[in-house]
């Protein structure tokens, strides 16, 4: 009986442009998770507010008082002692709740930001294989950074620069509703209006040349990066030059979209500066004829002319800081848009964990294709009984390491089911699953660090000793012993330092401290000599004693004592047996033997040319 199950294909990510209004949605929960510092920050940022307002109120007392006027024919003689404590007061009350502010949310800021971080540093863990195959790791990486840092200067800028200058505005124009003119507050309103409008037109005009800068920065990194990564095979085919052209084509079209975006923030910020001065101009003409009249002191003009140069300041700033918010959110864009990949491969609801016995591994009519108009693997049955050892052969591209990728469900089936000990691998938590099953892959790719902290990856937290022991049963750690640092000796980007079989035994020791119920070798020797080879076949024979196997092979001679051997071709077994009943049955396998053999001949049987020292 078949199992089906849905199409593999992974449902379309989010390619839409986020708008902004989403971004922001988007990490409002993450803000909110310290609601008690939230609410405490806006009341000092209210409190810092209505102390800078009334110190220009404090300054027209001071003046009114001091100045001699047909309603006040004396002034004051004595000092006002109590206005210039309550100046003092309020200009320090200012900074006092300014700096309570950021101490109280600054924990709020940098919290929202490591979890974003952490969360898509996770996300992209659980994406399948098919994501990390395709994507490009300089640009990707490129963007967190980016994006992380948008975050913080978003609630920074929003904060301590929008709200509070909101706040101001709005008690000014109150102020000056209650107790001037309509003129005063008219004309500030209109200047507002003005203002904000047109740094919002000009800004939304100008988002795309910071979108265009994003992505041709990300674009010159990635190639960069993957050029360095490849530097041996630009090396090999004297492609330096080409490679700087090809670097440089992208630094000048990053170049040629950096000139348009500071050109246009050069208009941006000449009509911002002449709506300022064309307003302040009126307001000191109105507050200057009212003095004339003799229906404002002097207090009033010295009181408006406060309250337009507090406005100026952080007003004028308020067109950089949009402009900031707008490139934050053009970052916070890509970042998040990086959560909205879908997981290919995902845990069920009520997933439970694997139980393993003996760890039997069945194939039952397994359909499987990367893509849906060609399909790899097809009606794929067979069973590796409990600590037994299956071989599986085959062409190039007739599907074998696809099996391997299966089982560890790095993508679902598309028709049947793959089960362990009776469970199918699709109603298990992946966690489980993969802490069951050890890799030792054909190309072991290690992190830059210690020999020790490679072999501990195995099992993180293992003790020195279980690490030597590991080491031991991979019969590297004579070799690590002999290096001047020990297991302190740096592997190198990838592990280049180390040779290919020095590598493989690496990868089996940390294989080994894994002791997972499951092996699969996939083609774990065929990029070895046949000197190395042998050497490690060993290691790989009895790590695998007693252990459910999978072995992908190219050279047969590895696996003629397998339990059971499945030849494959174009994704489907043609032949099954032990090695004995394959030879006997004078099949694909027989023939996939001779030929190797004949090649093994031809190599031991030429010439050897002697080498100069």
């Amino acid at each position: 009986m078949r199992h089906h199950a849905s199409s593999n294909a992974p449902p379309p990510a989010n390619q839409a442009t986020r708008n902004d209004w989403v971004t922001l949605k988007t990490l409002i929960p993450y803000l909110l998770a310290y609601k008690w510092r939230v609410g405490l920050a806006l009341a000092c940022l209210i409190g810092a507010k209505m102390a800078n307002v009334g110190v220009p109120l404090i300054l027209k007392q001071l003046i009114d008082r001091l100045t001699i006027t047909p309603s006040h024919p004396q002034a004051l003689l004595v000092l006002p002692l109590g206005i210039l404590v309550a100046y003092g007061a309020l200009r320090l009350s200012t900074t006092v709740f300014t700096e309570l502010r950021e101490f109280i949310f600054a924990r709020v800021t940098q919290r929202a930001v490591r979890t974003v971080a952490l969360q898509v540093f996770r996300h992209l863990h659980s994406l399948s294989l098919r994501f990390h195959l395709n994507r490009q790791t300089g640009g990707m990486t490129r963007d967190i950074e980016r994006g992380t840092r948008g975050i913080s200067s978003l609630v920074s800028y929003t904060l301590f620069s929008i709200l509070p200058t909101l706040v101001e505005i709005t008690l000014v124009l109150g102020y000056l509703v209650l107790h001037y003119d309509i003129w005063f507050a008219g004309i500030t309103f209109v200047a507002l209006a003005s203002y904000i409008t047109f740094t919002v037109v000009v800004t939304e005009w100008r988002t795309h040349f910071r979108r265009t800068m994003n992505d041709l920065d990300s674009k010159a990194n990635t190639r960069a990066i993957d050029s360095l990564i490849n530097y041996e095979t630009v090396k090999y085919f004297g492609n330096e030059d080409y490679e700087a052209r090809r670097y440089d084509d992208g630094l000048m079209r990053y170049e040629s979209a950096a000139v348009r975006s500071q050109t246009s923030l050069s208009l941006l910020n000449t009509g911002q500066s002449t709506i300022i001065a064309v307003a302040v101009s009126l307001i000191l003409w109105r507050a200057t004829q009212g003095v004339i009249d003799g229906t404002m002191t002097l207090g009033d003009l010295v009181l408006v002319n406060a309250f337009m140069i507090q406005l100026y300041i952080p007003l004028n700033f308020l067109g950089v800081i949009y402009r900031e918010i707008k490139q934050s959110l053009a970052d916070m864009e890509r970042l998040f848009s990086l959560l909205d990949q879908h997981r290919e491969v995902a845990d069920r609801p009520q997933a439970a964990a694997l139980q393993t016995g003996g760890a039997e591994v069945r194939f039952a009519n397994v359909d499987f294709s990367y893509e849906s108009k060609r399909q790899i693997l097809f009606d794929v049955d067979f069973t590796i009984a409990a600590g037994t050892t299956t071989a599986v052969v085959g062409h190039s591209g007739s599907g074998k390491s696809t099996l391997s990728r299966l089982l560890f469900r790095s993508y679902d089936v598309n028709a049947g089911a793959i089960t362990i000990d009776g469970q199918d691998v699709r109603a298990v938590t992946q966690g489980s699953l993969r802490n069951a099953i050890g890799i030792v892959p054909q190309d072991t790719v290690l992190f830059n660090d210690t020999i020790e902290y490679n072999i501990a990856y195995g099992k993180t937290g293992a003790s020195r000793d279980a690490i030597v022991a590991a080491a031991r049963a991979a019969s590297i750690h004579d070799f690590i012993e002999s290096l001047p640092d020990g297991y302190a000796t740096m592997v190198g980007e990838r592990g280049l330092k180390l040779s290919g079989g020095e590598k493989q035994r690496v990868a089996i020791a940390r294989t080994l401290l894994k002791n997972p119920a499951i092996l699969i070798f996939d083609e774990a020797t065929s990029a070895l000599d046949s000197k190395a080879e042998q050497a490690i076949q060993s290691q790989l024979k009895e790590i695998a004693r007693d252990r459910t196997t999978l072995v992908i092979a190219h050279r047969l001679s590895t696996i003629a004592d397998a339990a059971q051997i499945l030849v494959l071709d174009h994704g489907r077994i043609v032949e099954r047996g032990t090695h004995m009943q394959l030879m006997a049955a004078d099949g694909a396998y027989a023939q996939m033997w001779a030929r190797q053999q004949v090649r093994q001949d031809e190599v031991l049987g030429s010439p050897q040319v002697e080498v100069a020292a």
